[in-house]
């Protein structure tokens, strides 16, 4: 019986509404019957959720969290005495391996390229860089031996091999399905879901306004107060057709449906720079847009193009073509009806093929995997 067995997703880094961890696996996973709490950091604000949230406490500085989140987060897991643990931060190692007996099953969700994506930052020298790559997958692999591993993208297996695909694929929103856009004219306003930062093209969006004389772009996801302003210097006498919604705040998924049903978008964007953590990548937003009926305008990145062209979705461009980028915006507003064809594309695939229940499915299979002879 599902019920008789529990279930503990742990984080320190993320929200505790956070789309894959909350959203999709923990509602997939009580859904079907099995005894689920989250612990992740505290929100401050009174809760009325599907899935108990056992809070823990948030440090700005990650010092500190890494540290003292982590026996916190040992203590209270120990405690529940959870038949699975599942993990979605590398931070969270040691606790996880503390907690495995002969008797459980723990999981390590793997959301990003983890060692890609920290030799990157900008705060790190050289030197230690050189530490941590030929150092954490060695740690990684001693510490996580006898773990599941899930997998949020499907190259993350060529570090995992032995990991599960749970993909993140939006969940059908029957709001998408109705809403139609043909019933509007097309705005000339282009949309930007998730976080706001250089690795993932603000820089590049910001200076759009300056490219089109017409075009409007529109940030919904946390945004740090100096980058906000570092984006309107980008954006300089036309600023006023830039527009951040979530400036030093985290926005919620609730929000984020709203906004794609808010405009008769033109296109949401994903024009990033190239970097080694996100040119292999699905990024989640893809399917969000395509979910909504938005065409996406992306990098030419080969797997990228290669995305876009299959599902006939969206346009890849130069990142660094400023003219190419200012031509396939004006392509797109001279032909209002090859948005909508590209836009329903998108919305027959996600309904057909890349949605969450299929994924959740597959979750739930695991699970009973794991634990049936628990």
């Amino acid at each position: 019986m599902r019920s008789n067995k529990k279930v503990v997703h742990m984080t320190t880094v993320h929200h505790p509404f956070d789309p894959r961890i909350y959203h999709k696996e923990c509602k997939s996973l009580y859904e079907s019957g099995y005894d689920v709490v989250l612990l992740a950091p505290s929100t401050g604000e009174n809760e009325d959720i599907l899935v108990p949230h056992v809070p823990i406490k948030h440090y700005s500085s990650k010092l500190k969290r890494m540290i003292l989140g982590s026996i916190e987060v040992y203590k209270k897991a120990k405690k529940l005495k959870a038949d699975v643990y599942h993990f979605h931060d590398p931070e969270l190692i040691f606790v996880a391996r503390l907690l495995k007996r002969r008797n459980n099953t723990v999981v390590y969700d793997v959301h990003e390229d983890f060692l890609t994506s920290l030799v990157k930052k900008d705060y790190l020298n050289k030197f230690v860089k050189k530490i941590i790559k030929y150092s954490f997958r060695s740690i990684e692999k001693i510490f996580t031996k006898g773990f599941e591993f899930i997998l949020a993208e499907k190259y993350y297996q060529n570090i995992y091999p032995k990991g599960k695909w749970i993909l993140n694929y939006p969940t059908v929103n029957q709001q998408y399905i109705e809403h139609q856009r043909k019933d509007k004219p097309i705005e000339k306003r282009l949309l930007y879901t998730g976080n706001v930062d250089i690795q993932r093209g603000a820089q590049i969006h910001a200076k759009i306004p300056d490219l089109h004389s017409e075009i409007g772009v529109h940030f919904v996801g946390k945004c740090p107060l100096k980058f906000a302003e570092e984006i309107y210097r980008i954006a300089g006498d036309t600023k006023e057709r830039i527009h951040i919604t979530g400036i030093n705040k985290f926005i919620e998924k609730e929000e984020i449906d709203r906004q794609y049903l808010s405009r008769n978008w033109l296109a949401g964007l994903a024009i990033f720079p190239p970097t080694d953590h996100y040119q292999k990548k699905e990024l989640t937003k893809f399917f969000e847009y395509m979910n909504a009926g938005i065409p996406i305008i992306c990098s030419n990145f080969s797997a990228w193009k290669e995305f876009v062209n299959k599902h006939q979705c969206g346009i890849a461009v130069d990142p660094y073509d400023d003219d190419e980028i200012r031509d396939t915006i004006d392509y797109l507003v001279s032909n209002p009806s090859k948005v909508h064809e590209m836009g329903l594309n998108g919305k027959k695939a996600v309904i057909s093929e890349l949605n969450w229940q299929s994924q959740a499915n597959r979750l739930v299979e695991l699970y009973d995997d794991w634990t049936k002879t628990q």
